[in-house]
């Protein structure tokens, strides 16, 4: 991981106030199909229909495993300045975010 790349973990994790610290309550049973759709639909148009990769990288657990939840949830909230990620915060809240990351990392509902 080059310092750049974990330079903007850290900061998005402190813009996050450290999202992994989150214990909202999980969201509703609506809410998450609503979540899963979103990630399945709209990330999946650069991450893949199936989450393997594609324009942005896989998605899949084997290829999270390595990187920190936090920085993740913030990669989902604020985005990626000067990539092809675009900030979801207009879509979902910061625990919704990690709630995805949760379940990416584990292993994303159909």
């Amino acid at each position: 991981m080059s310092i750049k790349h974990t330079s903007l973990h850290a900061i998005a994790a402190l813009c996050l106030g450290g999202i992994a610290g989150i214990t909202a309550a999980e969201p509703s049973a609506a809410r998450q199909q609503e979540l899963i759709h979103l990630v399945r639909q709209d990330c999946g148009s650069c991450h893949g229909m199936t989450l393997k990769g594609g324009l942005g990288p896989a998605l899949l657990p084997a290829n999270l495993a390595d990187k920190p939840p936090e920085g993740l949830a913030a990669t989902i909230y604020y985005g990626r300045p000067g990539t092809a990620m675009p900030p979801w915060k207009q879509f979902m809240s910061e625990a919704e975010a990690a709630w995805i990351v949760e379940k990416l990392m584990s292993e994303f509902p159909k």
